[in-house]
């Protein structure tokens, strides 16, 4: 019996493809020029649509995104992002919808401050440091 129910956990590897591709930030026609000349957007487009691709499709691929064969034919979003939901923090008020359970350990105005005034000092540095090149360059003339 074949039925939809016996292969939830199917790994489609065009999908990977896809999103190591776009994890990456590589549109399809790179990957398609990368890939040859007898390589298009359109087969690309239809390489990612694929639930099984070719070995040897795959190798080229997987070294054209530089990642490892082995992720694109095991990736499992769904274990992914069942993983990441199994996180709870019990620190975080679980009361009434937008309550906001954040204690600041810094005061961010503060912090503000000392950088403004590590710039100041950075710039009369800087200021300084010109000023030494000035007087030498006028004493060389």
């Amino acid at each position: 019996m074949n039925s939809s129910a016996e292969k939830p956990n199917q790994i489609h590897q065009g999908r990977n493809v896809k999103r190591f591709r776009e994890m990456l930030g590589i549109k399809q026609e790179a990957l398609a020029f990368e890939l040859g000349e007898e390589w298009s957007q359109k087969r690309v487009s239809l390489l990612e649509q694929k639930e099984v691709i070719e070995d040897d499709i795959l190798q080229q691929v997987a070294k054209i995104l530089k990642v490892p064969v082995e992720a694109i034919k095991n990736f499992d979003e769904q274990a992914a992002v069942t993983y990441f939901n199994t996180f709870n923090d019990n620190s975080v008020n679980q009361g009434a919808v937008g309550s906001q359970n954040y204690h600041c350990s810094f005061n961010p105005i503060e912090k503000w401050l000392e950088v403004i005034e590590e710039n100041k000092k950075l710039y009369e540095r800087l200021l300084a440091s010109e000023r030494e090149k000035i007087d030498m360059l006028k004493s060389k003339l």
